[in-house]
């Protein structure tokens, strides 16, 4: 399959078994131990470095943005990334989910930091993804499914994509995102507009001190 022709591509088995269980692991236990922290107002209801359960588009469902270990697949995965596409790519950011019983992720595109991304399949239950190839809005969609370790390469910015109702117990997926780095605006888009990989969302726009040490 032709990422280039089709704008995406399902590539199996992007990372070990091994590695997805991990990160998947790693992942419910820092949602435990968020929950925890919140419930006990330990942490501000405005902190968003353990992750979040607030996000718009899936409400009431453990999110995160830029949780370093997601950051660090965003760095390992870009050269599979751009074997796969044949393009070269800038990072911008990552982002992940432990979907839940009830969940529906609503049909849309993507704003221009996802214009080239891949959804990871970390672990838990089976849950399809849908995506219409045509680039039209409203079309019937073809559906991937994705076992631990696989991940859907897409068009982020083209392509509607969606899931129907989750009828499983958790499901976690990563969202990997990347820019075209021959774009006009990937420079300046790089991390999202954060000056480093890792950092939270707040420090979008955030210029460095040229006398800054990045440890």
């Amino acid at each position: 399959m032709s990422f280039k022709k089709n704008k995406y591509k399902v590539l199996r088995a992007a990372i070990s078994p091994e590695l997805s269980k991990f990160v998947y692991t790693y992942f419910l236990n820092k949602r435990t131990t968020a929950r925890f922290l919140f419930d006990q107002k330990y942490l501000s209801p405005f902190n968003t470095e353990y992750g979040v359960w607030n996000d718009e588009q899936v409400p009431n469902t453990y999110s995160h943005y830029s949780d370093i270990a997601m950051e660090t697949l965003l760095q390992q995965v870009k050269p599979v990334m751009e074997k796969h596409t044949g393009i070269k790519l800038s990072p911008t950011y990552s982002y992940a989910r432990i979907y839940k019983e009830g969940d529906v992720l609503a049909r849309h595109k993507d704003r221009y930091s996802c214009e080239i991304s891949t959804t990871l399949n970390l672990g838990g239950e089976s849950w399809p993804i849908y995506l219409d190839p045509t680039g039209r809005t409203g079309q019937a969609g073809i559906e991937v499914n994705l076992d631990p370790g696989d991940m859907l390469i897409y068009s982020g910015c083209d392509l509607e994509h969606w899931r129907d109702e989750f009828k499983g117990k958790d499901c976690g997926q990563v969202f990997l995102h990347y820019n075209k780095k021959n774009s006009k605006r990937a420079k300046a888009n790089q991390f999202d507009k954060r000056p480093f990989i890792g950092l939270p969302s707040w420090f979008k726009g955030f210029t460095l001190q040229k006398n800054t040490k990045k440890y």
